[in-house]
């Protein structure tokens, strides 16, 4: 009865009027405080007003309904098709919205429908998935924001190979501690192909432009493995041997700065040969078994020595019968190739991951000193 007068009433009500009305009516309805009878009337009186002229009075239903998990389907299926700043409420709440429902509202929606998918309190697994490979940008960015999101690495991945170019989502994501190593490689190099066809560095750098960027980029990938977590590692070598950037300078370079770790890992991956034997090997294996791994692993032979020295200068540390750091290590590789008299591709390596150890200890002295 009182909804039958409500309706009679609304048709002449003005539009805030009617908006309050309908708003304590959806609330009485999802409260529950209704008989039965009178709960069929409101939700008839609800269905019959989303065809309101007005969209601050479906707005106003919107609002009132959004939370709710016992509010009415079919009202709730129409308001998140309704125009975007009615939509918005349910999308951005409404549980009643399935995995389904939403991702088929973003495949078909616009970029503020995808965002505000992506806000969601709760994005399972399968609904970021859809938002990784089919999402705009701006959706890529809100959905790596949201604590609630559940990203998977694949889907990490998809944000990476279609987005990483630009410089929003390729800062949400390094941000990002879920972010996978080889992801992380992988914005890594997108970074330094922009920087490359930057007009400014081109023109600064010339035809010098590609070596610089490749140097950052091999050593920014030191950075990235210190960052790793062990368990990342065999990802992380697939994704570098892929891109065919698991040569043997990178991990001379590795083993220099003490990666033994994913040096161990890379020795996996390149041999085959089972984790224990490879860790047991590098832990206390003798020269000769060890250079046997490593040409299985495909490294040259005239690089074996320079890795066992050090190897066998980092078990020292591990040990804590030494202390030393990539300078000191890279000078005592350089030895076994004659000093800094030696010649040739390997010790123009050295020289230069020695030279780069230096200026970091130099520089790291001086902010020391100029803290102090």
């Amino acid at each position: 009865m009182v909804v039958g007068h409500f309706l009679k009433w609304i048709g002449t009500a003005r539009v805030s009027e009617r908006a309050a009305a309908v708003s304590a009516l959806a609330r009485a309805y999802v409260e529950r405080d209704l008989p039965f009878e009178d709960r069929c009337a409101a939700e008839a009186a609800l269905t019959l007003l989303l065809d309101d002229p007005s969209a601050k009075v479906r707005l106003a239903m919107a609002e009132a309904l959004s939370m709710s998990h016992h509010a009415p389907i079919q009202i709730i299926a129409a308001l998140a098709s309704d125009q975007p700043e009615v939509a918005a409420f349910v999308l951005a709440r409404s549980p009643l919205l399935t995995d389904a429902d939403l991702i088929d509202r973003v495949a078909a929606g616009s970029k503020a429908v995808q965002k505000l998918v992506a806000g969601r309190p709760v994005v399972s697994m399968a609904l970021a998935a859809a938002l990784a490979e089919i999402g705009e940008p701006e959706a890529c960015v809100e959905l790596i924001a949201n604590s609630g999101a559940a990203i998977a690495a694949l889907s990490f991945r998809r944000m990476a190979e279609r987005h990483g170019h630009l410089p929003s989502v390729r800062e949400a994501m390094i941000a990002d501690p879920r972010l996978p190593a080889d992801c992380r490689h992988m914005l890594l190099v997108k970074l330094g192909d922009a920087l490359k066809q930057a007009p400014l560095i081109a023109a600064l750098m010339g035809s010098r432009a590609d070596r610089v960027m490749r140097d950052a980029c091999v050593k920014a990938s030191l950075t990235v493995i210190e960052n790793t977590r062990a368990e990342e590692h065999g990802a992380l070598i697939e994704h570098l041997r892929l891109r065919g950037d698991l040569t043997s300078s990178f991990i001379i370079r590795a083993i220099a700065h003490g990666k033994v770790d994913f040096f161990g890992s890379a020795m996996v991956a390149l041999t085959g040969q089972a984790e224990p034997r490879v860790r047991a090997l590098l832990s206390g294996g003798h020269d000769g078994a060890l250079s046997a791994l490593f040409r299985s692993a495909g490294l040259a032979a005239g690089t074996h020595a320079v890795i066992l020295r050090a190897l066998k200068i980092w078990r020292e540390v591990a040990n804590g019968k030494r202390v030393a750091g990539a300078q000191e290590v890279t000078w005592l590789m350089l030895k076994e190739l004659g000093g800094q008299a030696a010649t040739g591709d390997l010790a123009g390596l050295l020289k230069s991951i020695h030279l780069d150890a230096l200026r970091e200890n130099a520089r790291g002295h001086a902010l020391a000193i100029a803290a102090a």
